[in-house]
């Protein structure tokens, strides 16, 4: 069986162009993502410290943190979408959350085997940190538990983990200019890095 692989010219080229022709559909994106992160966060922060509103501040805080959590598992759904020639919606970013309870197991053990990885004099760490970097994919293209979904990273990602770091320093250097362009660059970088990402999770996962 031949190796699968990826151009990561083709992969941006892919972001940039599905961007330009969706620019109504991710600027929505953008302002219904910005509320519903920032929303919880500033509404907790207005209220009065000194009274027993502070719960209610925690409660808005953890609301806000699990719709963010539902919503990148929601981004990847959408994202795949178009990859797939689809037109995805906004409700799109809401339909992930029976992924939760899946997310927040896998996320732990992901987080802990990069961990352990770092310690091993950070190679491995590295390595480890390529290797299984597609899990959420997993969970949301195919449903897959926390430990197949990892699993099924390891297989895809078999000889493509230096193409897959340097691929994955670029994004970085592309959103760290996103940044630099007054935060409003990322408008265009998220979006850009997350449908790059995409593409290069279904050239690589694709059935034969």
């Amino acid at each position: 069986m031949a190796q699968k692989t990826f151009s990561i010219a083709e992969a941006l080229n892919f972001g940039w162009n599905t961007l330009k022709a969706n620019l109504g559909f991710f600027a929505g994106l953008f302002v219904i993502i910005g509320v519903i992160n920032l929303g919880p966060s500033l509404l907790g922060s207005s209220l009065d410290q000194d009274t027993a509103f502070l719960l209610l501040a925690f409660a808005l805080s953890l609301a806000g943190w699990v719709l963010g959590v539902i919503i990148s598992l929601g981004l990847i759904k959408v994202t795949l979408a178009f990859v797939d020639g689809k037109k995805p919606d906004f409700a799109d970013l809401f339909r992930a959350y029976p992924l939760f309870f899946r997310y927040l197991l896998a996320s732990i053990v992901y987080g802990l085997i990069v961990f352990f990885g770092f310690l091993l004099f950070i190679v491995p760490g590295v390595i480890w940190l390529v290797k299984y970097r597609f899990y959420l994919y997993f969970l949301v293209d195919q449903g897959a538990g926390p430990m197949e979904a990892l699993s099924k990273s390891a297989k895809i990602t078999q000889g493509m983990l230096l193409r897959l770091f340097w691929f994955g320093i670029l994004l970085i250097i592309l959103n760290f200019f996103g940044v630099l362009a007054l935060g409003v660059g990322l408008a265009i970088t998220v979006p850009v890095s997350a449908l790059a990402d995409a593409f290069v999770y279904r050239k690589l996962s694709r059935p034969e």
